[in-house]
């Protein structure tokens, strides 16, 4: 596999399976993976929270079991942040719902199989153009897997984060009317998920983007001033990791524009 563009604040994070472990409530509240026992797989989330997403996936695959859900972790996020080609991103996310898929198979109560599944669904969908997506039967399915999570998973922001994502794309694609009649897209349920998500993990830098994201595609300008405001705080959040740090950078750049 060809070399992953390097974590641009490469040494920011020095995190050992010892201080993954002690912080893990914390780096996980998001999506309440639980703590792993293995060792080898703590290690693979230290790389994972480092920014070292290449070599978190290559462990995470050596390792299987609870290890992929490192590996699926961190293909994802290196795919939607800092891959820069769009091919390369498509076929990263679609190994990712492959290798998710399988998983799930094996043990239907694994959320996070369920959710990673998801997760590279919706953003492959957003690659080839929701409209294409939906006509191809993705958003259904994307809207099944997310809820199937929470229903497994109560505590789990990042399902509802991403579902709430859906239920807002949706209507904004196609119109609250057939958003609502064909895919169940609600303009309150999305909402709603959002401020559960921000109930759950209050810090979620990824959460307030994104609610601020589904405010201005359902109610537009109308709410920009709010959307800002979600902005700024995500913005001025304190990472944790080298994924909140990118979230974080999105939500300055998104200030800038």
């Amino acid at each position: 596999m060809a070399k992953w563009t390097a974590f641009p604040f490469a040494g920011d994070y020095v995190f050992t399976a010892a201080s993954v472990k002690k912080n893990w409530e914390r780096l996980h509240l998001g999506d309440a993976e639980p703590l792993p026992k293995d060792t080898k797989v703590l290690q693979a989330w230290a790389l994972f929270h480092n920014g070292e997403f290449q070599k978190a996936r290559e462990m995470g695959l050596k390792i299987g079991g609870a290890g992929l859900t490192v590996a699926n972790k961190a293909a994802c996020i290196y795919a939607t942040y800092l891959e820069q080609q769009e091919k390369a991103r498509l076929d990263l996310y679609m190994d990712v719902v492959r290798r998710a898929t399988a998983q799930a198979a094996e043990d239907p109560t694994n959320f996070n199989a369920l959710y990673w599944q998801a997760y590279a669904l919706s953003r492959y969908s957003q690659g080839i153009s929701v409209a294409k997506a939906l006509a191809q039967g993705l958003g259904s399915k994307v809207k099944k897997e997310l809820e199937n999570v929470i229903q497994i998973e109560p505590k789990h922001a990042d399902a509802r984060i991403a579902l709430g994502s859906f239920h807002a794309e949706v209507i904004d694609k196609v119109g609250s009317l057939i958003g609502g009649m064909t895919y169940g897209a609600k303009k309150d349920t999305g909402l709603r998920l959002f401020q559960e998500a921000l109930t759950l993990n209050f810090q979620s830098a990824i959460g307030m983007i994104e609610y601020a994201n589904a405010m201005l595609m359902l109610d537009g300008d109308k709410m920009m001033k709010e959307a800002t405001r979600l902005y700024q705080q995500a913005a001025a959040a304190k990472p944790m990791d080298a994924m909140e740090r990118l979230d974080v950078e999105m939500a300055r750049v998104e200030l800038e524009d």
